[in-house]
């Protein structure tokens, strides 16, 4: 783990959904400028050449990998309750700038976020992704994708496998390309027999496969196990099946029958309507108002390179800066996005920005 890190002052603690996402737009955007950008060392090389880093913010300082949720080939972690602002540089003309959140420290995430974009002269595609709501295009950056409890503590800070609190691990997903690894509740109310789960108890793992598991969530569940074994020595595995496996088994010892509480992660009845609008500062001030709706795609010939333009996809929003827009609009695009959002059925999407001229594939499928 590097040592090089960066501080600044702790910004008040919001409601991130409630918010006009203020760092992210007008006055404390206008202010970050790139020289400031300068001096920060977790920028050093960005744009320079093809990898992956991400930052874990804690107490509003960037502490950049690697460590042990480094973003590579065989496991990704992301630590829910951290911040997690990733970069896939190639060139400065198409790199990307990301930032995901749980519910805390959201105004560090796009603070950093936009330095980074102004250190690479905006030519970065932005991203906005909220924690247990990732867009497809995120996930697969992770193989597999996974979610564990924790915050950035516990992603810096080894914890030998001998003191480990047990913790169920769901696998799930279509392919072998898309499971995606979920902390839940350590309860056997979990459990389903379509997926398949990793009771982790430290030098002691159990691997619990439904009977309808799919072989990609079996096989995954297995490469997950393999490099926790490396990782801790001599800790020792045991696969079960669901229809085979004693009610008294040790399994459903450290997995008590109780209660789970958790909360929905998707608004199953989101009938909302694709629309697109308009971010306009005609006449000095801000409007904006809906000039499109209905099925996708949504009509290009609606763009106008001198604004700005906010296609709401229901399971993604893009933001679209036109050439010509003025400083005010691209300075609040992202802040109305997120304002109009928050009021929604889905405040939670995916956001993008695209620049006239740079737009992503995603984006033309949704605006042609």
């Amino acid at each position: 783990m590097s040592d090089e890190k960066t501080g600044m002052v702790k910004a008040k603690k919001y409601d991130w959904k409630d918010s006009n996402l203020a760092l992210f737009g007008s006055d404390t955007e206008k202010s970050v400028k790139k020289e400031s950008a300068q001096h920060e060392l977790a920028w050093k090389n960005a744009g320079r050449r093809s990898e992956f880093k991400y930052g874990v913010s804690k107490n509003s300082r960037l502490f950049i990998g690697p460590g042990k949720i480094t973003v590579n080939s065989t496991t990704g972690i992301l630590i829910s309750s951290s911040i997690h602002t990733k970069r896939k540089t190639v060139t400065a003309r198409n790199s990307y700038t990301m930032f995901t959140f749980g519910l805390d420290e959201y105004g560090t995430a796009a603070y950093k976020t936009v330095e980074l974009d102004h250190y690479l002269d905006d030519k970065p595609i932005q991203h906005r992704e909220v924690m247990k709501h990732e867009s497809e295009l995120f996930k697969t950056y992770f193989l597999p994708f996974s979610i564990l409890n924790g915050g950035a503590d516990s992603g810096f800070r080894h914890v030998g496998p001998k003191t480990y609190q047990p913790r169920l691990l769901h696998f799930y997903g279509k392919s072998r390309y898309k499971i995606i690894v979920k902390e839940r509740p350590l309860s056997r109310r979990c459990l389903t027999d379509d997926d398949v789960f990793i009771l982790d108890n430290g030098l002691n793992i159990y691997q619990w496969n439904g009977s309808e598991s799919s072989k990609d969530e079996r096989i995954r569940a297995m490469q997950y196990i393999s490099n926790m074994k490396a990782e801790r020595g001599r800790a020792i595995s045991e696969t079960l099946d669901s229809k085979f496996t004693n009610p008294k088994h040790k399994f459903f010892t450290l997995l008590p029958d109780i209660p789970v509480d958790e909360e929905d992660e998707a608004d199953a009845n989101d009938d909302s309507t694709p629309t697109l609008f308009r971010l306009s500062n005609d006449g000095g001030n801000l409007s904006f108002t809906g000039v499109a709706s209905g099925a996708l795609p949504l009509p290009r010939a609606k763009l106008d390179s001198g604004d700005v333009f906010v296609a709401d996809a229901v399971s993604e929003c893009f933001v679209w800066i036109g050439n010509g827009a003025d400083s005010k609009e691209r300075q609040n695009a992202m802040a109305y996005a997120h304002s109009y959002l928050s009021k929604s059925k889905h405040p939670l999407i995916p956001i993008t920005v695209v620049s006239e001229g740079r737009e992503s594939e995603s984006f033309l499928k949704v605006v042609a």
